[in-house]
C-alpha cells in the first residue's frame, strides 16, 4: 500500500466505523461503498479487522436501542481505547469520575471567581478567562504555548482552532476567542419625583447600599444598578401601573381605554423576561419603564411572615435591585449589530432591532413603595390595573455608554477516537456584579466536570467521542459569547456537535430542575434517579425535583393559596403539577434564557439545562443583586456545597454517557410521541379563541414521524444484533489465523496498527513504521489472512462491483455492511433535530428557526411549542396564517419521517429543511 493511494482517501473512507463522521458535507451520497477504487476497498477492510478486536473486547448486547430505561441505556455503554491497550471500562471510568467532584473544591472555585465582580468586557472578565484557561490546561494537561492562546475572532488562528477540532491531528488544546458586540455600562442615573413648579420633590439612591453582614456589600455600588443594552434618556412622564408589563397587562388597559402615551410604565418584575415588559410599555406609547421587585413575589419568606431582611436573615433585602439585559431576547439573541453573523472587530454592523427606543430603570422595593404612593395612597388601588395615573410627575434620567466592547470565551477540548463527534459541554463566566449563584455556582460545577475528566485522561483513558468545554462570556447581557460563537461555526456545529450540555445557575434554592429535548429525556432522568439526593439520604437527585423550602414561616405556618402566589410561583406550580402525569418524563422543553439557545433554537443540536432553583418556601434569591454573593450561598442557598457536588455528577456523567457510546442515546421515538401532546395543546389554543384551523395534515405528519422512528427502533436493533454477529465471526477468524502465524503476529499488528493511526492522524512512534511510513502489502495479508491482487488498483474503475466485493474477504464484507448501517442510524439520530430547522425561520423573528420549540414570543424565557403555529393563533388571531403554519410544519415533519428511513447501504440525507 503507497502513499498516494491512503492520500486518495476521502475522510469520509478513512476512518469508517471508529469515525461517525461519514457524513459530513457529505449528506446526499449514495452508497459509500459503491464505485470506491479497489486500493480504498483493501484499506477499509484492514481497517475493519484492526479496528473490530475493541467493539469484541467490550461491546456487551445492544439489543433494543430505544433507551426507554436507564438499565438499557447503561448497557449500551463502551470505552475502547483503540490504540495503546490502556483500556478502562465505561462502568470503572464513571467510578472514577464520580469520585472527583466535592463540596470543598468547588467552594474553592466560588471563592476565587464570586469573591469580586466581574461584569462581560471588563479586566476582571478578562482575568477570570484567563484563569479558567489555566485550570483547563492544568486539569486535562495541555501544556501552555508559549504565548498567551488569545484570538481574535475571525482570524486565522480563531477559526482554525475551532475547524481544526475534527482534523485528524487534533490534539488536546485550549484557547480564548475575542468577540465585539455592542453592549453599553452605566453613567448618571436619576429617578425623581417632580413639582407642578419644577422643582425636585424626591430624588431616589438608585444604587444598592452596602449593610453590613455581607462582605459583598462593599461592591454595591462598583457596578451601577441599571439594565443592559438599555436606551439612553432623559424623559418626564405621569406613572402608570402595568401589574407585571406582560403582552395580556397591556391588553387589558387598551381594553380599558388607558392610554400610555407619553406615560411611564411601572412593571413589577416576573412573569416574563424583563425587555418584553420594556418592549410593551413602547409598543403602548410610553416614554419610559420602570421595573421594581416586589414583597408580594417572595413567597412565604416576607417580613410579615416573620423573616428579618438579608443579611440578618433570609427575606429580602428591601434596597436590592435586579439588574438585567432589556434585549428583545425573543427576537434574536447575541449581538444587537450583527444578527446572524460573528460579531468581528470589523463586522458590519447593522441598526440595533432588538433593544429599547425607550430608557428604563431597576429599582429596590424601598424606592418602589415611594412611587406607588404617587399612584396612591391605599396600596390595594396602587396595584390595581385601571391605568390611574400619578399625581406628580416622574424624571426617569439613564444615561449609558454604548461601545463595541470586546468579551472572551473560554474554549478547551479533548479530542476523542471519533474526532468529528462532538459533545459541548458549558456555562457562562460573566456576572453583574458577584454572581455567586449566576453563573458561578454553574461554573464551579463545570470545574468539577473538567476535574473528573482530567482524573480520567491521567489514568489513561480517551472518549470515544470528543468533548469541548466552553465557559462563555457575556450571556448575562443577550447569550453573546455562545451566540456569536455558534453563528461563527453553524455549519461546523451542525455537521459534528451532536448534543449541547448547560449549566448556569447550579444552586439557588431546593428544588432540582432539569429541562432538555425529548431525545435526551431518558438520559437526563436516568442519570439523575443514580445519583444521591444532595441533602435528603435514601432519595435521589430526581427526587429533588419534588422538593421546595422549609419556611412556611410563625406568622402564617399554612402554604399560600395559589391565587396569593406570584405569577412565577403559580407558573411553577402549573408546570409541576403537568412533570408529575403519568406519561411525563419529568424534563421540561427548553425556552430561552441561558446558552443552550444558539444550539437548540437556531441549529437544531440536542440540549439540555439543570441547576437547582428556588421555591416560594425558600429564602430570597437576590437575582441579579450584589447579595447574589458567596456568604447568600453559603448560608442560604447550599451550605456545604453539595447541591453544587450534585449537579456537577449530573452534568458529567450524562457527558460520559454520550461521549462513550457507539450509538448516540437520543430517544427520537420519545420526541415523536411528545409532539402529539404538543399538537393537543395548540389544538385547545384554537378552539378556546375560536379561530378554524385545520389540523388533520399536521396530525398525519407527526404520525409519519412516530411511525418511521418506531421502525428506526426496531432497524436499530437488527444493525446491532447484525454487527454483533458480524464481530463474533470476525474475531473467531482472527483467532484462527492468529493461531496459525503466532510467531509473526504480534510484529503484524504492531505495523498494522501504527499505520491505522496514521490514518486517523493519532500519532506514531517513527521507529515502528516501514520505510514509507506504513504497512507492507505482505504485512497486509497476514493480517486479513487473504492475498490482495497487488496490481489491481491500476485498473480497478475497469471490474464492477461484483468483482470489486469479491476480492474482500466475506467475513470483512459482513462487518462493514453492518458498520455501515449502524453509522447511518447514527447519523440520524444527530440530525434529528435539525429536522425542525427552517430557514425561513419564525415570523418577526427568523433568527429563530426551531418550529417545533422557541421562547414565546412574549414570555422570552418559557418555551412555546409549534411556536410559530401557536403564536399565528394565540397573538395574531389569523386563521389563514395558522393554517398556513400548519401547512409548513406537516411539510418538515414528512421530510423528517422520509430521513428516517433506514435504506440499506445508504447513508442518511441532511435533515435539514
Amino acid at each position: 500500500m503507497d502513499e498516494k493511494h491512503i492520500a486518495g482517501l476521502s475522510e469520509e473512507q478513512k476512518p469508517l466505523l471508529t469515525s461517525y463522521d461519514a457524513e459530513k458535507g457529505d449528506a446526499q451520497q449514495s452508497s459509500p461503498t459503491a464505485e470506491l477504487p479497489r486500493s480504498a476497498w483493501r484499506v477499509r477492510a484492514v481497517i475493519f479487522l484492526i479496528l473490530m478486536t475493541p467493539y469484541v473486547i467490550f461491546m456487551p448486547s445492544l439489543h433494543g436501542w430505544t433507551f426507554s430505561s436507564n438499565e438499557e441505556l447503561k448497557a449500551h455503554q463502551w470505552a475502547p481505547d483503540a490504540f495503546d491497550g490502556k483500556r478502562m471500562t465505561p462502568k470503572d471510568a464513571e467510578k472514577v469520575f464520580l469520585s472527583v467532584p466535592s463540596p470543598e473544591s468547588a467552594l474553592d472555585t466560588a471563592r476565587a471567581f464570586a469573591t469580586v465582580p466581574h461584569l462581560a468586557g471588563s479586566v476582571t472578565d478578562l482575568k477570570q478567562a484567563e484563569a479558567m484557561l489555566a485550570i483547563f490546561q492544568n486539569e486535562l494537561g495541555i501544556a501552555p504555548p508559549a504565548t498567551l492562546p488569545l484570538f481574535e475572532s475571525g482570524s486565522d488562528l480563531s477559526r482554525n482552532a475551532t475547524l481544526s477540532i475534527t482534523s485528524g491531528t487534533a490534539t488536546k488544546t485550549a484557547w480564548i476567542d475575542t468577540y465585539f458586540p455592542v453592549m453599553n455600562t452605566p453613567l448618571e442615573r436619576h429617578l425623581q419625583i417632580i413639582n407642578e413648579d419644577g422643582s425636585v420633590a424626591w430624588g431616589a439612591d438608585v444604587e444598592e447600599e452596602e449593610v453590613e453582614g455581607d462582605p459583598a456589600g462593599e461592591h454595591a455600588k462598583t457596578i451601577g444598578a441599571w439594565h443592559g443594552l438599555s436606551k439612553g434618556g432623559d424623559v418626564k412622564g405621569k406613572l402608570v401601573y402595568v401589574n407585571y408589563g406582560r403582552k395580556e397587562d397591556y391588553d387589558e388597559l387598551a381594553a380599558k381605554g388607558v392610554d400610555l402615551t407619553g406615560t411611564i410604565a411601572l412593571a413589577r418584575y416576573g412573569g416574563v423576561f424583563r425587555g418584553l415588559k420594556v418592549k410593551g410599555a413602547q409598543e403602548a406609547g410610553a416614554v419610559g419603564c420602570i421595573i421594581y421587585s416586589d414583597l408580594r413575589d417572595d413567597g412565604t419568606v416576607t417580613a410579615e411572615n416573620g423573616y428579618t431582611a438579608y443579611p440578618a436573615g433570609p427575606s429580602r433585602n428591601l434596597n436590592s435591585v435586579q439588574r438585567g439585559s432589556v434585549q428583545f431576547i425573543s427576537k434574536y439573541p447575541g449581538d444587537p449589530a450583527t444578527p446572524g453573523y460573528p460579531a468581528y472587530k470589523n463586522a458590519t454592523r447593522l441598526s440595533r432591532t432588538n433593544i429599547p427606543s425607550i430608557p428604563s430603570l431597576p429599582i429596590s422595593w424601598n424606592n418602589a413603595k415611594k412611587l406607588l404612593a404617587e399612584i396612591s395612597s391605599d396600596s390595594k388601588e396602587a396595584f390595581t390595573l385601571n391605568g390611574r395615573l400619578s399625581e406628580r410627575t416622574i424624571r426617569l434620567n439613564n444615561q449609558v455608554n454604548d461601545a463595541v466592547m470586546p468579551i472572551w470565551n473560554t474554549m478547551a477540548v479533548v479530542p476523542g477516537h471519533v474526532k468529528s463527534e462532538i459533545v459541548v459541554v458549558g456555562c457562562h463566566r460573566d456576572a453583574w456584579v458577584m454572581g455567586a449563584a449566576d453563573p458561578t455556582s454553574g461554573t464551579a460545577a463545570l470545574v468539577e466536570v473538567v476535574k473528573g475528566f482530567g482524573e480520567l485522561l491521567r489514568r489513561g483513558w480517551k472518549p470515544l467521542k470528543t468533548v469541548v468545554f466552553a465557559s462563555w462570556d457575556a450571556e448575562e447581557y443577550g447569550l453573546m459569547g455562545s451566540t456569536e460563537w455558534a453563528e461563527d461555526f453553524s455549519d461546523f456545529i451542525a455537521d459534528h456537535v451532536v448534543s449541547y450540555l448547560n449549566t448556569d445557575v447550579a444552586s439557588s434554592g431546593s428544588r432540582f430542575v432539569v429541562g432538555g429535548s425529548p431525545t435526551l429525556a431518558h438520559l437526563l432522568r436516568g442519570v439523575a434517579q443514580e445519583i444521591p439526593h444532595p441533602t435528603d439520604a435514601g432519595r435521589t437527585l430526581w427526587d429533588a425535583r419534588l422538593d421546595h423550602g422549609k419556611l412556611t414561616g410563625p406568622a402564617s405556618p399554612q402554604e399560600l393559596t395559589f391565587q396569593d402566589m406570584g405569577i412565577d410561583w403559580q407558573n411553577e406550580e402549573l408546570r409541576m403539577a403537568e412533570l408529575r402525569q403519568p406519561e411525563n418524563t419529568g424534563v421540561s422543553p427548553l425556552g430561552s434564557g441561558s446558552d443552550f439557545t444558539v444550539f437548540l433554537q437556531r441549529i437544531g443540536v440536542a440540549s439540555s439545562g439543570i441547576g437547582f432553583a428556588s421555591t416560594h418556601n425558600d429564602p430570597v434569591y437576590h437575582y441579579h443583586s450584589v447579595y447574589d454573593s458567596i456568604r447568600f450561598q453559603e448560608l442560604y442557598a447550599d451550605p456545604g456545597y453539595v447541591r453544587h457536588t450534585a449537579v456537577a455528577k449530573h452534568l458529567g456523567l450524562v457527558a460520559l454517557r454520550l461521549v462513550q457510546t457507539p450509538l448516540l442515546p437520543l430517544n427520537t421515538t420519545q420526541y415523536a410521541m411528545e409532539l402529539f401532546g404538543y399538537l393537543e395543546k395548540v389544538q385547545k389554543v384554537a378552539s378556546l379563541r375560536n379561530i378554524t384551523v385545520e389540523f388533520s395534515p399536521l396530525y398525519k405528519a407527526i404520525h409519519q414521524v412516530a411511525k418511521a422512528s418506531v421502525k428506526l427502533d426496531k432497524s436499530k436493533a437488527r444493525a446491532v444484533h447484525k454487527l454483533e454477529k458480524a464481530i463474533a465471526d470476525l474475531k473467531k477468524h482472527q483467532m484462527e489465523r492468529e493461531e496459525a502465524h503466532k510467531a509473526c503476529a504480534t510484529r503484524s499488528w504492531r505495523k498494522t496498527r501504527e499505520w491505522i493511526k496514521s490514518v486517523f492522524g493519532v500519532e506514531s512512534s517513527p521507529n515502528r513504521r516501514s520505510v514509507h511510513g506504513h504497512p507492507s502489502q505482505k504485512t497486509l495479508e497476514k493480517e486479513s489472512g487473504h492475498k490482495y491482487d497487488h496490481h489491481h488498483h491500476h485498473h480497478g474503475h475497469e471490474h464492477d462491483e461484483e468483482q470489486k466485493k469479491h476480492k474482500i474477504p466475506k467475513v470483512i464484507r459482513r462487518v462493514m455492511k453492518a458498520a455501515e448501517v449502524v453509522i447511518s442510524h447514527n447519523k440520524k439520530l444527530s440530525s434529528f433535530e435539525q429536522g425542525f430547522i427552517s430557514e425561513e425561520g419564525i415570523k418577526d423573528r427568523e433568527w429563530y428557526r426551531n418550529l417545533v420549540v422557541a421562547p414565546g414570543k412574549w414570555t422570552g424565557y418559557g418555551a412555546t411549542t409549534f411556536p410559530a403555529l401557536s403564536e399565528a393563533i394565540e397573538v395574531e388571531r389569523n386563521a389563514t396564517l395558522a393554517n398556513h403554519e400548519v401547512e409548513r410544519l406537516s411539510n418538515m415533519l414528512h421530510h423528517l419521517a422520509d430521513n428516517l428511513h433506514v435504506s440499506k447501504g445508504k447513508r442518511c440525507t441532511s435533515a435539514r429543511v
